[in-house]
């Protein structure tokens, strides 16, 4: 909801009145993502992160390919510019806001009936974040250079 609420609130306003909105908003933005990933990893083990090394890897590469690929094949059977079919996934990686929030959902259902699972899962998603944030970044922003949507690159 928050997202069909933004799109459209940001099709009604001025291109002006938006940049405004945003740039007075930006400041609180980050204090909320500061305070929504402190409370998902205030339980997180350290020991549980770095044990849980090779499902970290298999995740992150399985997702990689899972969004680098199915955005492909979403951008080319709806005719997307071959620019977006190409580069719309290197786009998509650093973006994990949404496995975080599942993992909390996952860890308090299974910490009780299977712990071991639960702290495996939730090393692994936690890890492969602060991994994917840091390396998939880069890689965005190279994806964006690519299909030449930042200013002052080329096509």
């Amino acid at each position: 909801m928050g997202m069909a609420f933004s799109a459209t609130f940001s099709n009604m306003v001025s291109e002006e009145r938006l940049e405004q909105i945003i740039r007075d908003f930006n400041p609180l933005l980050g204090i909320f993502m500061i305070i929504v990933i402190l409370n998902l990893g205030a339980s997180l083990d350290y020991h549980a992160i770095l044990g849980a090394g090779f499902y970290t890897l298999i995740y992150i590469v399985v997702r990689a390919c899972g969004k680098y690929f199915g955005a492909r094949f979403g951008a080319k059977i709806t005719g997307m510019q071959p620019t977006v079919q190409k580069y719309l996934g290197f786009t998509l990686l650093p973006h994990s806001g949404v496995s975080l929030v599942f993992t909390g959902i996952t860890v308090s259902i299974l910490s009780g009936p299977v712990p071991e699972c639960a702290a495996i899962i939730q090393g692994t998603i936690a890890a492969a974040a602060v991994l994917n944030e840091m390396i998939a970044v880069v890689v965005a922003k190279k994806g964006f250079e690519w299909a030449g949507e930042l200013s002052g690159t080329e096509k």
